[in-house]
């Protein structure tokens, strides 16, 4: 005991010369004030409100802006590329020099390289540049936003915390001004499911701030800024207000007991009306319910799966499902017992049965396992044929489809020459 209290002694505290650089090490841990500690809670709110503010006033605002434009318009390096203005390492300089404190960080050599490709005199397009600084700017500006409904200020959004950013954003969206106000709710569940499906597939329940600016979903959003938005790209937009009723039309279309609620059967006559009993089974095993029947929440889930199959997210979703015994691997079993049901539904519709084995090795022979009689989720997204796979398995409809693709190809090239000869 006298030696360990002497060594520890001399550790801890004996050798000072040794252990001073520890002193120097600055604090990294901070505790979170606990429930009860309303005044400390209260303290934290300000101090980020503050903060965030002071970030704010950093960026650079619409005249600031106009002003870099005027100044990298001055200083443009000739000769032009067509109609697109250059500017050199020199000039950049003195703009930077010019363009206040606020730009300093956009005037940095590595910028400037970054944005170089392959002009002969070695110069930068001013209007590349401009563009980035305003993606910069813009970046910054959503952060701040975003980090306004970070309750718990630990740099991610909770569902409730999106919910209110996304309702607190829908008045300055130009292309959602026709929604009613009792459809709102509706609306904001329907957008915040999509970031929390592809950003949070641990089901975790909150996701990186980060992850939010990095994906393309916050562009889509405020894409719906643009009063002239085409038909098309709204059609596309899972955000527009068309794709938003659309979703909801197609839900309370398949509520036929208008309980607001859907059941296996009400399910099944989703898309064409071909899916298989055992996989809409297995989602409702695998999927909350609430007495056997499926919310708006979780149908939402169904649909960005089922529409968006060659993502990793919805494979994962769907494979989820595909593996009965949950071991983390498809095997010949488990196709099996998927594909039965097809054979099943070909049978009802009057269609030849296809062989089990046939499909089974053409499976295989798509996805290319690592291990031959396995199929892990990340073989089955590493092949990029998961979205085929998936569907052969467990969509009548889809599996015909896959099964006639060189005749709907030629029919489709007969179409097209007898469109061109008229």
């Amino acid at each position: 005991m006298d030696l360990f209290t002497k060594y520890y002694t001399e550790w801890k505290g004996g050798r000072k010369n040794a252990n001073a650089f520890y002193k120097s090490i600055p604090r990294f841990y901070y505790r979170l004030p606990a429930e009860d500690e309303v005044l400390l809670q209260k303290l934290r709110e300000e101090s980020r409100a503050v903060f965030l503010q002071r970030k704010s006033r950093e960026l650079l605002d619409n005249e600031e802006l106009q002003n870099l434009w005027f100044l990298l318009d001055k200083h443009q390096t000739p000769p032009m590329i067509g109609e697109e203005a250059m500017i050199n390492y020199e000039n950049f300089l003195k703009v930077g020099e010019k363009s206040g404190p606020k730009c300093k960080q956009f005037f940095m050599a590595k910028v400037f390289a970054k944005l170089i490709h392959t002009d002969p005199y070695g110069r930068i397009s001013i209007m590349q540049f401009f563009n980035y600084v305003m993606r910069k700017v813009w970046l910054h500006q959503t952060r701040i936003g975003l980090s306004l409904y970070d309750v718990a200020g630990q740099g991610y959004l909770r569902e409730s915390d999106l919910e209110n950013y996304i309702l607190e954003l829908i008045p300055t969206l130009p292309q959602l001004d026709g929604l009613e106000k009792s459809f709102y709710s509706f609306y904001v569940c329907t957008a915040v499911r999509k970031f929390f499906f592809f950003l949070d597939p641990l089901r975790t329940g909150k996701i990186k701030i980060q992850d939010i600016l990095a994906c393309s979903f916050l562009d889509d959003l405020l894409e719906l800024r643009d009063e002239e938005l085409s038909k098309e790209s709204q059609e596309t937009n899972w955000f527009s207000a068309p794709s938003a009723l659309r979703v909801y039309g197609q839900y309370l279309n398949l509520d036929k007991d208008h309980n607001g609620m859907l059941s296996k059967e009400e399910l099944s006559r989703y898309g064409t009306a071909t899916m298989t009993n055992v996989f809409l089974d297995r989602v409702f095993q695998e999927c909350l319910t609430y007495d056997g029947e499926m919310d708006y929440k979780t149908y939402l889930d169904f649909v960005l799966a089922l529409e968006n199959r060659k993502e990793p997210a919805a494979l994962q979703y769907i494979f989820k499902l595909l593996d009965i015994e949950n071991r983390g691997y498809l095997n010949v079993f488990s196709l099996n017992y998927f594909f039965r049901a097809i054979q099943e539904l070909m049978k009802i519709h009057g269609q030849d049965p296809v062989s089990f084995q046939d499909v089974k090795d053409e499976i295989f022979d798509m996805v290319k396992p690592k291990d031959p009689l396995k199929i892990s989720l990340q073989d089955l997204i590493s092949s990029n044929q998961g979205d085929t796979v998936t569907t052969i398995l467990i969509d009548l409809n889809g599996f015909w489809t896959y099964e006639n693709r060189e005749a709907l190809v030629a029919n489709d090239n007969e179409n097209t020459t007898d469109l061109e000869d008229t």
